[in-house]
């Protein structure tokens, strides 16, 4: 036991150690952990507050970076791990936010409507100008 803690001081105490801790390889998850804690510390709260829009980009945001500190070299498992949590968590959110909303379909439905909506107000707008 005595062997062990004392390779693993000599691990921390290394040049190689202290090099890491002064990187973007350690610092850049470290500052990234506040989105998947944000979102879990969410899930208390009313799914009404949820932005459907928000959470999809966050969802593909992470799981883009996931990919990203997969195939970094060397790999970043310190920010791959933050992801992958973001991943569920934004996963969760999503699910909420669509059961909240009634369903898959309405929500598809209603993302279509105001998509049809914007466009006609878009060239509208356009011929006005």
């Amino acid at each position: 036991m005595a062997a062990w803690a004392s390779n693993l001081m000599q691990r921390l105490g290394s040049k190689d150690f202290r090099s890491y801790l002064m990187s973007t390889h350690f610092w850049g998850p470290v500052a990234n952990w506040g989105i998947p804690l944000s979102a879990i510390a969410d899930f208390s709260s009313s799914p009404e507050k949820i932005s459907g829009k928000m959470t999809s980009a966050l969802t593909l945001y992470s799981l883009l970076f996931m990919r990203f500190a997969w195939m970094v070299n060397p790999r970043n498992y310190l920010l791959f791990a933050c992801h992958a949590t973001n991943e569920v968590a934004q996963l969760v959110q999503l699910y909420r936010f669509v059961d909240y909303n009634g369903g898959i379909a309405k929500v598809l439905k209603e993302g279509a409507q105001n998509m049809k909506e914007s466009k006609v107000a878009a060239k509208t707008e356009t011929k006005t100008d």
